[in-house]
């Protein structure tokens, strides 16, 4: 079992890399102030929001254990 500490570095490793992703299919269109959405990382992107969300309840429950 890892640590709270370890837990934490793969949350934040992961929410990182998922920034990343979204800026990088978020493209401004110059000129018309417009946002465009590509898909091109959806399934990277959906599987990196499904693994953070498992370390956020992983890292709730040893809190709650802690108390």
């Amino acid at each position: 079992m890892s640590n709270k500490h370890e837990i934490e570095e793969d949350l934040y490793r992961a929410q990182s890399r998922l920034d990343d992703l979204c800026k990088q299919e978020g493209q401004e269109n110059t000129g018309t102030q417009t946002v465009t959405i590509q898909p091109k990382y959806g399934e990277e992107m959906q599987s990196l929001r499904e693994e953070c969300s498992q370390l956020r309840i992983i890292l709730e429950a040893m809190e709650a254990s802690e108390d």
